[in-house]
């Protein structure tokens, strides 16, 4: 079908912005006004500090102002994304990144300034001005760094050179993104473009001879690349081992973590757990070798479905009440705000020309949590919009339960609200149909969940740690060694019964998430959590939903560790990744028993 353009799409279809901005002219009307107002921070250079109260209107004022620019950034951006042909949307973009900028660079003096100060100046201040608890946690959270923080002087060179010290990244996905061609697949006799973007779609198809030119196009190529990605992931590791050093870190991964101050002790307690239970994932392989009914399961098979998928298609009114039915058990107010969404159009729901693909939840303090989406009526949409849900009720708790300030949640939480909405919504559809092949599908699906989050994350978690240990130790981190300490990896977490292609040791190069430092372990973690609450839902009812929204309601205001404990999850204790491993288990059992049925 042609794609629509963005003015064929029903309005109620669409997202309401105009309850942040009715028009781009009221929105200029902000943006002039804000040009001048950000001025103002400026007349605190130097004396923050002076007295309780300069500290106080310090803060109030920077919040104030960073409230109206993200204002100004969501409608822009938002206004941007559901169609990038729109000159105007990009003029707003262009304009507010710009305003950003400014403002970043008249307040650089700020952090460095109240960090020459001892903590116990600001302790002091809290007794004569008490609205300064507001901020305790936040100037917490700045004081936390202050064995870190360098110089004046040293803090602006590295400024300076931010852009260069993280061209690794930019470089890499200019090579990948932009750079790197595939050639053609045959698919049914018939020559194909390869690209990224399709790779998935190939490597999934039930003709095994797709799978396996899928895999090797892709590897192939990349190994032609080997040189320059591996210089680049180099770099960057050293990179961040060196800033680590100078700040006065013990190595890249304690810096990467002190962030949401994360002991290092998740990291490999992560790591051990799903090491200790790898006969879980190697049972998995061994089902999908009998469902597939291969002689050797070779690693172009792992992506295969077990299942066709069912061919149910769903219209975006059924999708939005199965969810809304699938949920029920988070309780009435979960339930009234899931409402919302729909009534105040928090949702952008169809594809339209120069959309952007995908899909996210998007939002802050003073605007809806909006939610992109591009519904075609597939199972996915439907688990997809429970997911975003998730991630906008998060925003929506958080903003209503704190002041601003502390409103902002973690990355490190934030995919743990999405994911329990969709362990939720499976679980309700698995126990609501009779259907045999409709309950595979679904178990499936949730196989899949745990293999590529839990046991994938893993593996990619305990790689990026082993090479920056090794480079800070003084290995040289060539193409060589890189792809054969993968694929010694890879040959760990497949095990024996599954044929590992020598091409595989490249696959470390396709990885962008590397380039984020120490980034991907937050996604076990995550799904982890998520099963520990939604188990905890499931056999004790409102009071672990009780303690559930409690979490949600947390907002920025506690360590994301401690906020995961309002909600009876301990990162520091691994029985619950144990736990999360044992319902994966429940899961091959469960499928393995309805499929020989």
């Amino acid at each position: 079908m042609k794609q629509k353009l963005r003015s064929e799409i029903k309005k109620e279809d669409t997202w309401d912005l105009e309850v942040i901005y009715k028009d781009s002219s009221e929105f200029m009307k902000d943006y002039n006004s804000l040009k001048e107002e950000i001025k103002e921070i400026l007349s605190y250079k130097g004396k923050i500090l002076e007295s309780a109260k300069n500290l106080l209107e310090f803060l109030k004022l920077s919040d104030k102002l960073e409230r109206k620019l993200y204002k100004l950034y969501y409608y822009a951006h938002l206004s941007f994304d559901v169609d990038t042909t729109n000159t105007k949307s990009q003029e707003l973009v262009g304009l507010v990144t710009k305003l950003m900028v400014d403002y970043s660079e008249m307040t650089s003096f700020a952090m460095p300034e109240l960090l020459k100060e001892d903590y116990k100046t600001i302790e002091k201040y809290y007794q004569e001005e008490s609205e300064l608890l507001d901020y305790k946690y936040n100037l917490e959270q700045i004081y936390r760094y202050q064995k870190y923080t360098l110089s004046e002087n040293e803090e602006k060179i590295l400024s300076t050179l931010g852009d260069s010290l993280g061209a690794s990244e930019d470089i890499y996905e200019s090579l990948t993104d932009s750079d790197m061609t595939f050639g053609n697949i045959i698919v049914d006799g018939k020559e194909v473009e390869f690209t990224e973007s399709n790779y998935s779609t190939f490597i999934e198809d039930k003709n095994r001879d797709v799978r396996k030119q899928t895999f090797e196009i892709l590897f192939n190529t990349y190994s032609k690349y080997q040189n320059t990605i591996a210089n680049t992931f180099k770099y960057n590791i050293e990179t961040n081992s060196k800033i680590a050093k100078i700040r006065g870190y013990n190595s890249s991964i304690e810096a990467s973590l002190y962030g949401d101050n994360i002991n290092i002790e998740v990291y490999d307690n992560l790591i051990k757990t799903v090491r200790d239970n790898l006969d879980t994932l190697y049972d998995y392989y061994d089902l999908k070798k009998e469902v597939l009914k291969l002689d050797e399961l070779h690693l172009y098979d792992i992506y295969a479905s077990m299942v066709s998928d069912v061919s149910k298609k769903y219209t975006f009114l059924e999708a939005k009440e199965i969810v809304l039915e699938g949920l029920k058990v988070l309780g009435n107010d979960y339930e009234q705000k899931l409402e919302r969404a729909f009534k105040e159009r928090f949702i952008d729901i169809y594809n339209n020309k120069g959309k952007r693909g995908g899909a996210y939840s998007s939002g802050f303090y003073d605007t809806n949590p909006y939610i992109l989406l591009n519904f075609e009526g597939n199972y996915n949409d439907v688990t997809t919009l429970a997911h975003e849900l998730g991630h906008s009720m998060h925003t929506l708790y958080s903003c209503e339960n704190n002041p601003y300030q502390t409103s902002g949640y973690k990355i490190f939480v934030a995919e743990v609200a999405s994911t329990v909405n969709e362990l939720i919504l499976v679980k309700y559809l698995i126990k609501k149909t009779d259907n045999k092949q409709e309950k595979l599908f679904l178990l499936n699906k949730l196989l899949e969940l745990f293999k590529g989050t839990i046991f994938r994350q893993t593996m990619f978690a305990e790689f990026e740690k082993k090479m920056a240990a090794d480079s800070e130790n003084g290995v040289i981190l060539t193409n060589e060694y890189l792809s054969q300490e993968y694929y010694k990896l890879v040959k760990d977490y497949f095990g024996e019964d599954v044929v590992i292609d020598d091409l595989i040791k490249y696959e470390w190069m396709r990885i962008p998430h590397f380039y984020y430092n120490f980034y991907v372990y937050k996604y076990a973690i995550g799904l982890s959590a998520a099963c520990k609450i939604v188990h905890d839902i499931e056999t004790k009812g409102e009071e672990a939903v009780n303690k559930y929204l409690s979490f949600l309601k947390t907002g920025g205001s506690m360590d994301p560790a401690d906020e995961l404990l309002v909600c009876d999850v301990d990162i520091k204790n691994p029985k619950f990744i144990e736990d999360a491993i044992s319902m994966f288990k429940d899961i091959v059992t469960e499928f393995r028993e309805i499929y020989r049925k």
